[in-house]
């Protein structure tokens, strides 16, 4: 199976979704199994779609409220940083490493 196979049938699973959600689809569902022509099964990329689809919801509300604490953050004085503010930059850091990682196809580390 080759990109535009797996984006084709991606197309066929969400017809509705965007150019760069297939794109992105096509990249997460390649990773996340280790012989890509499995995903000519209907059964295993349905199953493989899915958990994708719910890791990418995950993130994407992790991230979203991650940059709802840091725009709070902006706001104060970094000179006055309490330790709950230098907590919400860590978590920020290993929210954006858990999505690089996502996204590269490696294991995300639970630390």
């Amino acid at each position: 199976m080759n990109c535009q196979e797996l984006a084709h049938r991606i197309e066929r699973l969400q017809p509705q979704a965007a150019l760069r959600d297939v794109a992105r689809l096509c990249l997460l569902l390649a990773n996340s199994i280790q012989d890509i022509d499995q995903l000519a099964d209907d059964g295993v990329l349905a199953r493989n779609w899915k958990e994708i689809h719910l890791r990418m919801q995950a993130t994407a509300d992790q991230h979203a409220a991650m940059t709802e604490e840091l725009e709070n953050l902006v706001r104060s004085d970094p000179k006055k940083f309490n330790a709950d503010q230098i907590w919400v930059l860590i978590r920020a850091i290993k929210v954006q490493g858990q999505i690089l990682q996502m996204y590269l196809g490696e294991e995300v580390l639970n630390a």
